[in-house]
């Protein structure tokens, strides 16, 4: 089969090379040869792409597939699951002509289906690792309490479960569905009231002990635990039960940030979310009203102690393919990072450090053995970060195999 050369300049994941040249071998899907070009023996027959720069492909390490038009959650769950799957069908799609070779789905109708979907080639997108369902108590984060409990528990993506033996169950029910992680809602976030309403408030759920259940049990399969953590105490019962990766990781304190220095737990602050939607604007623009979710404080003082105190900071934008946060824009949450942590390490932030926080070695790197996740953009992100919008992505490869770009 005839190899792949890629010519430009090159973000391998760390580092930026002015003229280099990237060998793919598409039947092994894996990357050849890769460096300066005048190390690099390309073979005479390949198929040539040239481009500005060359970057590994992108990883949003926080997504879900909706399959919803509205940012709701009574929306999302009661939502058919035929009609969920066959819209994120069009996601996948747009995620991967838009240079995202990999995903991790943090709860969706369906998202174990779409992952084995993509892997058996029935569908393009790209890589997805799922959660399959969610894990939450009952009463707590994601369960519509607006509906009576049974018909929540049948609707709703989430398992809930209450005390340390249910939570072992949950994980065990959720590795039966086929999950690569575990998702766990360690606060309230998204409840069928709204943000300005003034019954809302963020809450802390599971106990510590709870929490260290689910990642003792989930350890012992030898699978991650993601916590969705808003506020102080929901950071700090995460971070003292062990989770692997924090998930919004709103209320930050220069203590708590030390901790998850310490642990050498990932961050994934989900920042573009919050720009999403007109009531999430108006929310965060509302500076006179009380910073009940935390969000202000997220989009100042948290991104000021996550790069002072150097955490592991992960790409992860949290969209779920609604109108107002469509999957195919998520290079965004790249753009918002860049605005606190610069171009360079936002991009490490989606490559190789996201790679290395989903679990996947072979990938978020442009090195000889790698997986070729690549994606060919006509400009460079490092001195422009809008250069990885989809309409500036000339092709992209996932597993050697070529895409062109496209942004539909």
């Amino acid at each position: 089969m005839q190899k792949i050369v890629l010519k430009g300049g090159v973000f391998n994941g760390f580092e930026y090379i002015d003229d280099a040249s990237v060998v793919v071998d598409p039947e092994t899907g894996l990357i050849v040869d890769a460096g300066p070009k005048n190390s690099v023996d390309e073979p005479n027959d390949a198929k040539v792409v040239k481009a500005n720069t060359i970057v590994p492909g992108l990883i949003d390490a926080h997504v879900h597939f909706f399959g919803a038009k509205k940012y709701d959650l009574t929306t999302w769950v009661t939502t058919p699951e035929p009609l969920v799957a066959l819209r994120s069908t069009l996601d996948l799609r747009r995620l991967l002509y838009a240079g995202f070779t990999s995903v991790r789905d943090m709860g969706s109708k369906g998202g174990a289906f779409l992952s084995r979907a993509v892997r058996e080639g029935v569908i393009d997108g790209p890589r997805v690792l799922t959660c399959a369902k969610s894990l939450g108590q009952t009463g707590g984060d994601d369960d519509p309490t607006n509906l009576p409990l049974h018909i929540a528990k049948e609707l709703a993506y989430s398992y809930f479960c209450d005390g340390p033996w249910e939570c072992r169950r949950a994980v065990r029910l959720v590795l039966r569905d086929g999950a690569d992680f575990v998702k766990i809602y360690c606060a309230t976030g998204t409840t069928p009231e709204p943000y300005t309403d003034e019954t809302y408030t963020v809450r802390p759920q599971f106990t510590v002990e709870e929490i260290r259940a689910v990642v003792d049990e989930a350890h012992r399969a030898g699978i991650r635990v993601a916590a969705h953590t808003i506020g102080e105490e929901s950071v700090r019962n995460a971070v003292e039960a062990g989770v692997d990766s924090l998930e919004h990781g709103m209320g930050l304190t220069a203590k708590v940030a030390e901790q998850i220095k310490k642990k050498n737990i990932y961050y994934v602050p989900t920042l573009s979310v919050f720009f999403s939607t007109p009531e999430l604007l108006a929310y965060v623009n509302q500076t006179d009203a009380p910073d009940k979710a935390f969000v202000r404080r997220h989009l100042t003082s948290d991104m000021k102690l996550a790069k002072e105190y150097g955490l592991k900071v992960v790409c992860g934008s949290d969209f779920g393919g609604t109108q107002q946060a469509e999957h195919g824009e998520n290079y965004k949450e790249i753009v918002n990072l860049a605005k606190f942590l610069g171009n360079k390490e936002a991009l490490v932030s989606s490559t190789s450090r996201a790679a290395e926080c989903l679990g996947i070695p072979d990938s978020g790197q442009i090195k000889k053995g790698f997986r070729a996740d690549m994606v060919a953009l006509n400009d460079n992100p490092l001195r422009n970060i809008d250069a990885l919008k989809p309409s500036k992505v000339l092709c992209v490869l996932k597993g050697g195999k070529l895409y062109q770009g496209s942004t539909t």
